[in-house]
């Protein structure tokens, strides 16, 4: 159990650093957006975000 979630931590690190590397510049600009939402915009992306993971999770482990 500790290797996988040690994989999955691996890969999200890789996949974060892909846009930054990729094009500072806009993960800059993207970066500043998001600092102007409010809480409540945020929180639905969290939201959204989540949900998203759990049902991607639920396909790929039936």
């Amino acid at each position: 159990m500790w290797h996988d979630l040690w994989v999955a931590l691996a890969l999200l690190l890789v996949l974060e650093g892909i846009f930054p590397f990729i094009s500072p510049g806009r993960m800059r600009k993207t970066l500043s957006a998001i600092g102007q939402l409010s809480d409540q915009q945020l929180r639905f992306v969290g939201l959204t975000s989540m949900l998203l993971g759990l049902v991607l999770l639920y396909i790929v482990n039936r």
